[in-house]
């Protein structure tokens, strides 16, 4: 039973991120459709075709490697100026203009190579049709509407969540923190909850004397009245001296020890790990449930979107650390990346765990989809090319030149030519082939564990 209920939360997640996938190529090729624009390819999945049907004038399909998708969408590179462009007859008697390729350097030749691809689909009745001629802010509404897709996917699932089951969070009690269980043992966070081995030194807490049921009132001379305080002073202390003073059947009683350090997440919402003062004790706490509505949800999303954009900022180099740990130089880090290889496990073990009750399976699983999904959306709006922010980038700013050019009575500047970032384009590819590759290979060697029973 439990290795089907593994496989039924695999293929749950990955079921969903192809629908997820589908519906933001749907973002891109509807706006553009309406617009007039000529979409020959709406695909899921990349590499061989599967299975594919021809409807009007776009081909529908699946393809063998469920890792993305794409439409195509005719003309979305305008011819170069330095280029003549030919006009032929092809086999069925329809006329084509071809793009004369040039031949003088490599990235010249790479943009010339591309541009005469692009204009081999392109036939004479499909002039008044080509993306490049779309005005600007129909450009970047078809470009935007892909990751757009994605975050209102999220918006959607965390509404759901946080509307019924709610915003849940073990908070400490109020007052001075009653202390709910001690660690024997230093345990590296990394290793998440397992049993302390013969290896592990002592805890700081368990070395002082502290037990469950303790009120801890005084650290190193300081006053203690709350568990956030109580924990600064911990993190602060570092490697240092600590007398603690604490309360044990109505008596007074004080403690010597000296915190360690240890990586530990910066904060409750910010799993980077950093290095600082760790004693070893949990207060007592409760269950805090907040429900909220539209407001709400976009409130929360605010705080996601400022911490995907940290993530993303810090992406290549938490891929090294991942790479590192794959080839068994470091231990992969709890708060790395994962893959989609990495999602499906985790849903997987999320789905199979025995101690885990059903309404919290579903409620992790919605918001694993949905955290995907809003990264899927915001990491599309980087203004890289190839990615849709790249796009969206080079129309805004011819939206900004031609505007500009308006209100100056100055000659119509043209078309941002895209193509001259195609260089861009192929490093930054290159870069994300790289890093999801290791990010694949480092979900089967060296998974992220939930440590689930």
């Amino acid at each position: 039973m439990t290795a089907l209920l593994y496989l039924l939360g695999v293929v749950l997640f990955v079921l969903a991120i192809l629908v997820s996938i589908g519906l933001h190529e749907l973002g891109h090729m509807i706006p553009a459709k309406k617009f007039g624009g000529k979409v020959t390819q709406y695909f899921i999945g990349f590499g061989p075709t599967v299975w594919s049907k021809q409807v009007g004038e776009t081909e529908y399909g699946v393809k063998a490697v469920p890792l993305g998708g794409y439409v195509k969408i005719v003309g979305m590179l305008p011819p170069g100026a330095e280029q003549l462009g030919e006009t032929t007859v092809d086999a069925e008697g329809n006329t084509v203009t071809r793009v004369r390729k040039s031949n003088t350097g490599m990235f010249t030749q790479l943009i010339s190579d591309a541009r005469a691809a692009e204009w081999e689909l392109v036939r004479h009745e499909d002039e008044d049709r080509l993306f490049y001629k779309m005005a600007s802010w129909k450009k970047i509404v078809v470009m935007a509407g892909g990751p757009s897709v994605n975050i209102l996917i999220a918006f959607l699932i965390f509404l759901g969540i946080f509307s019924t089951y709610g915003q849940r969070s073990v908070e400490p009690d109020a007052g001075a923190p009653v202390i709910d269980s001690v660690s024997t043992c230093v345990i590296p966070y990394e290793d998440g909850v397992r049993e302390c081995r013969a290896s592990d030194p002592p805890s700081p807490a368990y070395e002082a004397g502290l037990r469950p049921g303790d009120t801890v009132t005084s650290f190193n001379g300081v006053t203690v009245t709350g568990w956030d305080q109580l924990r600064s002073l911990i993190r602060d202390n570092a490697g240092g001296e600590a007398v603690i003073g604490y309360e044990r059947d109505g008596q007074l009683r004080t403690g010597t020890t000296s915190t360690t350090v240890q990586a530990r997440p910066t904060s409750d919402t910010d799993v980077t790990l950093t290095q600082v003062g760790f004693l070893g004790v949990t207060p007592t706490s409760h269950l805090e449930v907040v429900r909220g509505g539209p407001l709400f949800t976009l409130q929360e999303m605010g705080g996601m979107a400022k911490d995907t954009v940290v993530a993303l900022a810090t992406l290549p180099v938490k891929v090294w650390d991942v790479a590192l740990a794959v080839v068994g130089v470091q231990e992969r880090a709890a708060d790395s990346p994962i893959s989609i290889v990495g999602g499906g496990r985790i849903a997987g073990e999320v789905t199979s765990a025995e101690s885990f009750p059903i309404a919290e399976k579903s409620v992790f699983l919605l918001s694993l989809i949905a955290g995907f999904n809003f990264f899927i959306g915001v990491f599309n709006f980087v203004p890289l090319l190839p990615l849709d922010g790249g796009h969206i980038a080079s129309a805004a700013w011819e939206w900004i030149r031609r505007g500009w050019a308006r209100l100056r009575r100055r000659p119509d500047p043209g078309y941002v030519d895209a193509a001259k970032l195609l260089p861009v384009a192929y490093v930054v590819a290159s870069a994300l082939l790289v890093m999801g590759v290791v990010l694949i290979v480092a979900d089967l060697v060296v998974p992220m564990e939930l440590g689930l029973q």
